[in-house]
């Protein structure tokens, strides 16, 4: 990928406070108009990753780079391309949506007025940016932070676990509305320990857990390391448990062994859960007709990334 495509380049980055190591050589790349999640628990290392990232606290090793700019070196060229909200938006709440924004373009060079009315349409709140932020929903909140990191118009959004507190109406929002963002060339950071948006909402991602990136990569890669499912639908389920069970190529999965969806469980009542080599999988179906079995259905299931992210970190929790 050629270098003026990847608009924010982590390398090497480590932190250690006294004489702890919290962050462990952590490296990505993001690239333009991608949505990029930053997936791990609480206590994982994100937050402290976002700070360095945006010079609120300093490596002790490793480089950070945004738009070609060293943050450390540079930090006026590259802090001019990031829009960042780290936890919650600071907002003031006496004032109107309005006027909060009045206030923070103050800051930034070349932000006027037009401006302000431009980041306002974008985030959909119109009707009511004239009213003050005392009576607005967290989701409104959220929405007015997202319009403050915009107005300087950066190449990149940070936003730190954004769907935090909000209901599922204010998430689903949040999703199209980040979606829309980065449909329009913007390249999208999104921290969160919440393995189900992450997989909604991002292209890629990097996983983290007690400070080290433990992969990177396509969701739909990374979830396709961690091994499907076959589910077998049979007239006689306990004839074919024991004819899989004794085939070396087939992992025969018991009921608590596995994280398949409920829906998908529901459809096919009594399914057995195996795990089959692709390859194999014409075999195995042949030996089930053979014995005299009557297979109503197959189904391959793909694992989620939380099944990927508990055999990486084995165990470690997360929503």
């Amino acid at each position: 990928m050629a270098e003026q495509d990847i608009i924010l380049s982590v390398q090497g980055l480590q932190k250690r406070i006294r004489r702890k190591q919290i962050i462990h050589d952590v490296s990505f790349e993001v690239r333009k108009g991608e949505i990029f999640g930053f997936l791990g628990p609480n206590g994982s290392g994100k937050t402290t990753t976002i700070r360095m990232l945006v010079d609120l606290i300093k490596p002790t090793a490793g480089t950070v780079r945004v738009g070609g700019y060293d943050v450390q070196r540079q930090p006026e060229q590259a802090l001019r391309h990031i829009g960042c909200i780290v936890e919650n938006p600071e907002l003031y709440p006496y004032l109107t949506g309005w006027e909060n924004l009045e206030h923070f373009a103050r800051m930034l060079p070349d932000v006027d007025q037009a401006r302000i009315a431009e980041v306002v349409g974008v985030v959909g709140m119109e009707q009511r940016i004239m009213d003050k932020v005392s009576t607005y929903s967290l989701g409104m909140r959220q929405r007015l932070g997202i319009a403050q990191a915009l107005l300087g118009r950066p190449k990149l959004l940070i936003l730190d676990e954004p769907t935090n507190g909000l209901d599922p109406k204010g998430i689903k929002e949040l999703r199209e509305f980040i979606r829309m963002l980065a449909g329009q060339g913007m390249s999208l950071f999104i921290s969160s320990h919440l393995l189900s948006e992450i997989q909604l909402m991002c292209d890629r991602v990097a996983i983290i857990s007690r400070g080290r990136v433990l992969a990177v990569g396509g969701v739909d890669e990374l979830v396709s390391q961690a091994g499907g499912y076959v589910l077998w639908q049979v007239n006689d389920s306990a004839a074919a448990a024991a004819l899989l069970g004794a085939d070396t190529r087939v992992e025969m999965i018991g009921e608590r062994e596995h994280a398949i969806d409920e829906t998908i469980l529901t459809a096919l009542p009594g399914a057995l859960v195996t795990k089959v080599d692709e390859a194999d999988l014409p075999a195995v179906l042949r030996q089930l007709v053979e014995a005299g079995l009557e297979v109503i259905g197959m189904q391959k299931v793909s694992p989620s990334l939380e099944e990927l992210f508990l055999k990486l970190t084995e165990g470690e929790g997360i929503d």
